[in-house]
């Protein structure tokens, strides 16, 4: 009986980033402790990153992927921040088609959908440490901008 719950445990542990998100991608961590900044690491295995907006007294979210996907040979990586919540932010087709045409103006990044929440997101090919970070920046200044078009003061993402 122990050596089948020993088994059963190591199983479990072995199990554990399949079943609580994904391993998170060690070139992401290299590349962002090579630019000194501070992270999380998600349920998802994303890189959870706060910018912090002093004069404002805001803060904005900036996730970068875990993982990334291949299209056409190239390895993407996607650096996403949420802007707003769809319901509560009031975010109806008139709303949804000013993002689709701003999207159209973005020279980087453009607004996507998941679930409730409205993100800015850059997808690019895996980016050095130097390239991650400014994309970082343009995604974090980007949706926190709409947040404010969009919320007003309130600082819920």
């Amino acid at each position: 009986m122990r050596i089948f719950t020993v088994s059963a445990l190591l199983l479990s542990l072995i199990a554990c980033p399949l079943a609580y998100g994904k391993t998170p991608d060690d070139s992401v961590k290299a590349k962002l402790d090579a630019r000194k900044i501070h992270y999380e690491i998600d349920g998802d295995g994303d890189f959870k990153i706060t910018y912090s907006y002093k004069k404002e007294n805001r803060t904005q979210l900036v996730f970068v992927s875990g993982v990334t996907q291949t299209v056409g040979g190239l390895t993407i990586r996607e650096i996403f921040s949420p802007a707003a919540r769809i319901e509560k932010d009031g975010i109806d087709g008139a709303k949804a088609l000013e993002l689709l045409a701003e999207s159209r103006d973005n020279k980087m990044g453009s607004w996507e959908i998941d679930g409730d929440v409205l993100y800015f997101v850059i997808k690019v090919p895996d980016p050095s440490a130097e390239d991650l970070e400014h994309f970082m920046d343009i995604v974090a200044e980007s949706a926190d901008t709409m947040e404010l078009k969009l919320s007003g003061s309130r600082d819920d993402l």
